[in-house]
């Protein structure tokens, strides 16, 4: 499985609803002008076949080519997966998969373990982060290719994998033999009290378990003890849309619309909550940021349209496309755009890609207010849309200096790991922190690595370097899971999350109130 995370850039998941049909592609209307273009496409792949200087392979020209050529026309998000494509999407959304249970990539055009998950059976046979592999079941990995690597350490459950590593400070290659299990993927990893009453969950992507991970995170904690709740959707990509709804549903009240889509040849469609009023009603603030996507914008705009929650952040990236699979011969399968996704209000989520290449539209995020497209919460408040999500309350990351870019761009931290390990154990106290001679150490070790810097600026940014190097040696020392918990207990967008709670309950009280006028026309009271 490749690395989403700290090396490669983010992917946006298709968000797919159980509820959209599954069409076939089948024969066209007929129109003349359908007819001529796939008459010209012919010629010119018949010229191509016929005297092209090296042999046409016909999968490669079409389906690499002609096929996405295609769909960059209509808009980013349409797309064609071949089999083993789509059946690496259709794994993703299921929430789990057979293999080792490890995190690869290829940060310096070497395949190496970026960390193996908490439990998984690579972390119980002692695979560690930066160990590069060299051979999986006696086939040599001679390529970087990521890919290639996944796909011989998955398998079926209860085969052996030997896997074969080279670990820093190790003359010798070390080989580790694993049995293949399943590979649990949760979109809930991180439920925990932040402080008496006060309960943060984060929910990392919605794929088929996602609403049941939230049930039983939020069971875990004892929901009747929350008194507010801090949701981070911060790069959620998305996934499923009726997982979307199942976790808005616990939110809001039995009959709320969640979103609704409609499109050229799609009528309108709308999703309420189904049941509503699954627990107490508690003041709650989302945290949002732009590689906040797809579902996890439905999620968001439901619950800022009802004025359930405050949203807190940045602009979510504004990906509101409705994809319907359509089978293809060969077991592949075309994502085509059929719809666009409105918030409860009507606020369209897309924002626009028709005036933009894509590298602009997947880098760029600015978060400019759509006048043209205002509309009004249930409480009143004016909302925008055609750009995302617009948070209620901004907050941004602080921007890195240069010494922090490079160490950072240049996956410093990470590549120390193997290094600081190859000296010392692997066990730590939790409470440990780098002493002045590791951070010494460490900037050596940057300094041999060509990173440019002043003594001024290592002393400004010694805190930041400390707590970023303690937090990737906990990987090995802990695991990746126990590391970002770290990171989220000191989180200041988190802590901001928390000042905005009294926010979030006036909102929820005008909430109340609105409702019960409306219950109660007229002043009318009860006697």
């Amino acid at each position: 499985m490749t690395n989403p995370g700290r090396f490669l850039p983010l992917v946006l998941l298709v968000a797919v609803s159980s509820h959209t049909p599954v069409p076939s592609l089948g024969q066209s209307n007929g129109e003349d002008e359908i007819n001529a273009s796939i008459h010209k496409f012919s010629q010119v792949y018949g010229a191509i076949e016929a005297n092209f200087a090296d042999k046409v392979d016909p999968d490669t020209a079409v389906y690499r080519g002609a096929i996405p050529g295609m769909l960059r026309t209509l808009d980013p998000h349409s797309a064609f997966y071949d089999p083993k494509s789509w059946q690496l999407m259709r794994e993703g959304q299921s929430g789990h998969y057979y293999g080792v249970g490890m995190l690869i990539g290829a940060p310096r055009n070497e395949v190496v373990v970026m960390y193996p998950f908490e439990g998984s059976p690579a972390y119980r046979a002692g695979i560690r982060p930066g160990d590069h592999i060299v051979e999986v079941n006696d086939q040599k990995i001679t390529k970087p290719d990521t890919s290639i690597v996944s796909g011989l350490l998955k398998g079926p459950r209860g085969t052996t994998a030997v896997i074969k590593v080279r670990r820093v400070g190790t003359p010798d290659p070390l080989s580790f033999t694993v049995v293949r299990d399943i590979v649990p993927r949760d979109s809930v990893n991180y439920a925990f009290w932040i402080q008496p009453g006060i309960a943060y969950m984060k929910i990392e992507a919605f794929n088929e378990t996602t609403s049941h991970e939230v049930d039983r995170a939020l069971a875990k904690l004892d929901e009747s003890q929350i008194q507010g709740l801090i949701l981070d959707l911060r790069n959620n990509p998305g996934g499923l849309v009726h997982e979307a709804v199942n976790v808005a549903d616990r939110f809001l009240h039995k009959g709320q619309v969640i979103v609704s889509h409609h499109g050229r040849s799609s009528n309108e469609q709308k999703f309420t909550a189904p049941k509503g009023e699954r627990g107490p009603e508690y003041p709650m603030v989302v945290l949002v940021n732009r590689g906040t996507a797809s579902a996890a914008e439905i999620v968001s705009g439901a619950l800022q349209d009802h004025d359930r929650a405050v949203i807190l952040g940045e602009n979510t990236f504004g990906k509101g496309l409705v994809q319907a699979p359509f089978p293809v011969t060969g077991n592949g399968a075309l994502m085509l755009t059929i719809a666009k996704y409105y918030t409860p209000s009507g606020r369209l989520i897309q924002r626009d890609y028709e005036h933009r290449s894509f590298y602009e539209y997947y880098s760029r995020n600015e978060g400019h207010s759509n006048e043209k497209d205002m509309k009004k919460t249930d409480g009143g408040r004016t909302v925008f849309g055609g750009d995302g999500i617009s948070p209620d309350q901004h907050f941004f990351d602080p921007k890195l200096d240069q010494l922090q870019r490079q160490l950072l761009g240049r996956s410093l931290f990470f590549f120390y790991g193997p290094e600081f390990f190859a000296k010392h154990p692997a066990k730590m106290e939790k409470s440990w922190t780098p002493d002045n001679a590791i951070l010494e150490d460490f900037k050596n070790y940057a300094s041999a690595h060509k990173t440019d810097f002043t003594p001024e600026e290592w002393n400004k940014d010694r805190t930041w370097i400390a707590d970023r190097l303690r937090e990737e040696l906990f990987v090995t020392a802990f695991s990746k899971e126990q590391s970002d918990r770290l990171v989220l207990e000191n989180d200041p967008e988190i802590r901001k999350g928390v000042d905005a709670l009294p926010s979030a309950k006036a909102l929820l009280d005008k909430t109340r109130e609105t409702l019960a006028k409306q219950s109660h026309p007229g002043g009318l009271q009860d006697r």
